[in-house]
């Protein structure tokens, strides 16, 4: 069951005239419920708080909503496997709203949303951290926009919606609501590539605790062996 997140205004008893407040709810693509004091989704339900000057939280909010604590992990692996950290910034907001203990009805955790199987075959043993969620979630959809040649907009609905069910409707976003609004709110988000980048991507095996891990770069490595992905 989704846990809905309950807010309450607090009335200020004070002489400062009263003043209006706005919250904005939506549901993301896996389900969340996410309420924001923005407008950052166009399906958004708007929701006028008369005669208050603030909203808060009942629970405190730590990370979540702070999408500035995770800009160096965002950077950090976007830039280690060569993605744009527009994108990976915008499956984070459609995936969780940068809420690192988000859990979805189907059992996805954390800012990226990794099934229980994804987490354990990229290696993350908590996907709450989000240092490690990123990690895996990066890692995951290098490897979706490669097996696509590059098309971003098939491999985020893989990323959804599994590869198997692309594959399965030839190789195109399969027809199902859900992974079709998913596309489109990552898509609004940022611009997504429906045909391989142009720019070269090169490959190579790092040896991180004793076990090797690919690497990516648009930028050719200037000792050891590589791969040209694209």
């Amino acid at each position: 069951m989704l846990r809905v997140v309950a807010l309450i205004v607090l009335v200020w008893a004070s002489a400062a005239a009263p003043a209006a407040a706005q919250i904005y709810a939506w549901r993301a693509a896996n389900g969340t419920l996410v309420l924001s004091d923005r407008k950052l989704d166009a399906g958004a339900e708007t929701y006028e708080v008369p005669d208050a000057p603030a909203i808060r939280s009942t629970r405190p909010l730590g990370t979540s909503g702070m999408p500035d604590r995770y800009e160096p992990l965002i950077q950090e692996h976007a830039s280690r496997h060569a993605l744009r950290p527009d994108l990976v910034r915008a499956v984070i907001q459609v995936e969780s709203g940068f809420n690192p203990r988000a859990r979805s009805a189907k059992g996805a955790m954390g800012l990226m949303q990794l099934m229980p199987a994804t987490a354990r075959e990229f290696g993350v043993r908590d996907p709450y951290d989000p240092a490690e969620n990123i990690r895996g979630g990066t890692t995951y959809l290098r490897r979706l926009i490669d097996r696509y040649d590059g098309n971003e907009e098939l491999a985020l609905a893989a990323y959804n919606a599994g590869s198997s069910a692309v594959d399965r409707h030839g190789r195109a976003v399969p027809p199902y609501r859900e992974t079709r609004d998913y596309v489109k709110k990552v898509g609004k988000a940022t611009d997504i590539a429906p045909k391989s980048n142009r720019f070269i991507i090169y490959k190579w095996l790092e040896i991180v605790d004793g076990r090797p891990v690919p690497r990516y770069s648009t930028i050719k490595p200037k000792v050891g062996s590589y791969e040209v992905v694209r």
